[in-house]
């Protein structure tokens, strides 16, 4: 490295003891601002391809305009389509008898709609139908009939069965074509995730490979509604669950209560995104051609109704704000980048990594592309993981090294693991590529309480001080990452 790192170490410890932080060094007030304003409402969840999204792509272009970067090749956006589905409101009942009161559940605490629900009303009995899995031996509508009805199921795959069935039924929107395909007229599925908490609401937006279903609803209650759905009937959740466990048989059964779904949703199959790309100059006309690509996703799984927002404060707020952070750090930098950095803000993180394919598949001097950086979810954890030292461990050493020298050995060690998320696009081609995330965080993984109070102060600053000096490491030219990955290149 070609920095003399004794003010680096002074003003790290100053960052960590509440000290001044000098203009090098990650500032905790610039990250939550970042974090404060794209997790707010005015963005509405960051969802791909609506106004919104676009909305918080134009604030990320005009603060890298501010730190000194400029539009890749004059060209900030990079435009592309994908679906989109803005669910505008819904409403769920249930109700035992025409004449009672029905019960009500509330958008945003007791359930949200699948991110790719389709729209439609929906007021009929109810029928149970365990995972909702239809296949050979273990058919779960075998018994019961789900003609005209609301099958009710429980998210997730049963562990018993193997993984040439369970593939088949992993997906929210794969389910829903089993329960449409016996008859049903919506489904309403159980959160079963033991990472999320029984009482909060879980968002997504991938659920499954298309067709859409335009007029089929799907909405996803907590595990503690779902508990109150099955009162008073033949099971509770828990003796259901536990019972298609122990015996390895389906428990599919037809409530005495009715439900009614109403959703409104507009779907779009082909919605304008973009990514942002822009460029950091190097000083080196040698090293011009060569470059340190970081990134991180822009998006987030948006708002439902006007009382269900994902915030996405952590995911990824939290990973787009070190970015923006590394970028503005860049400008004060005592030896500034020697290769050019290019900051990528990809959409569509929340489809598949969809925004970094595109970015893989048009840029141009992709053979040029030395490492690339992703950040994502650094709000939250007990320490820091960087992944991928199974493939790629030269690069994962530089961060490492980064670590051990000067930003408080915060590193989990002792893991081989792939490259994660919007890596996984880079390594499909050869590129070099690391995640940089949080070790035992995502306690807050695309759920309500995603929000800035939540951010751990301290941890978002030892972060963001390791990705803006790994990739400032990288970009000097002493890493090679092309020739070190050379047998594993597959461009065309």
């Amino acid at each position: 490295m070609k920095r003399s790192r004794l003010l680096t170490v002074i003003t790290c410890m100053a960052v960590l003891s509440g000290g001044n932080v000098s203009a090098q060094e990650a500032s905790l007030d610039t990250l939550l601002s970042h974090i404060r304003e794209l997790s707010s409402s005015k963005y509405e969840g960051r969802l791909s391809g609506t106004d919104e999204y676009l909305q918080a792509a134009d604030y990320v272009t005009q603060a890298l305009e501010r730190y000194g970067v400029k539009p890749y090749k004059g060209e900030w956006a990079q435009y592309f389509e994908t679906e989109c589905n803005k669910i505008e409101n819904c409403t769920f009942n249930s109700y035992v008898n025409s004449n009672d009161t029905r019960e009500v559940y509330v958008l945003g605490r007791d359930f949200c709609c699948a991110g790719m629900t389709g729209r439609g009303y929906a007021d009929a009995p109810v029928v149970f139908c365990g995972y909702g899995i239809d296949n050979g031996a273990f058919n779960e509508y075998a018994d019961v009939d789900a003609k005209g009805k609301i099958v009710m199921v429980l998210s997730g795959v049963p562990s018993f069965l193997p993984s040439a069935v369970t593939d088949k039924y992993v997906q929210l929107r794969d389910k829903a074509r089993v329960a449409r395909a016996h008859g049903a007229c919506a489904r309403v599925v159980v959160n079963m995730s033991p990472s999320c908490s029984p009482y909060e609401v879980q968002g997504s937006v991938y659920n499954g490979e298309l067709p859409h279903l335009p007029t089929f609803p799907i909405l996803q209650s907590t595990r503690d509604c779902g508990d109150r759905l099955l009162q008073n009937e033949k099971m509770t959740l828990e003796e259901a669950v536990h019972k298609i466990g122990d015996s390895r048989t389906p428990q599919s059964f037809h409530l005495r209560k009715k439900f009614e779904v109403d959703v409104n949703a507009k779907y779009h199959p082909a919605a304008l995104t973009t990514n942002i790309i822009g460029v950091y100059p190097g000083n080196d006309p040698k090293l011009a051609n060569e470059y340190v690509v970081v990134g991180a996703s822009l998006d987030h799984v948006g708002m439902q109704g006007t009382t269900c927002l994902f915030p996405g404060a952590d995911d990824n707020a939290s990973g787009v704000a070190a970015l923006l952070e590394t970028a503005r750090m860049l400008q004060y930098a005592e030896d500034q980048p020697s290769r050019p950095i290019v900051f990528a803000l990809f959409a569509c993180g929340e489809q598949q990594h969809l925004g970094s394919q595109i970015f893989v598949s048009n840029f141009k001097p992709l053979k040029n592309i030395e490492a690339f950086v992703n950040v994502t979810a650094v709000g939250v954890g007990d320490s820091i993981a960087v992944l991928g030292n199974k493939r790629y461990p030269h690069l994962w050493s530089v961060a490492r090294k980064v670590d051990t020298l000067y930003c408080g050995n915060d590193v989990a060690v002792g893991m081989k693991t792939m490259p994660k998320g919007d890596a996984v696009a880079f390594d499909h081609v050869g590129i070099p590529s690391i995640n940089i995330t949080s070790y035992k965080g995502h306690r807050h993984n695309h759920v309500p309480s995603d929000i800035v109070e939540n951010i751990d102060r301290r941890y978002i600053v030892k972060a963001t001080q390791l990705l803006f000096e790994t990739v400032l490491d990288l970009s000097f030219g002493e890493y090679q990452g092309r020739s070190n990955a050379s047998k594993r290149l597959r461009f065309e």
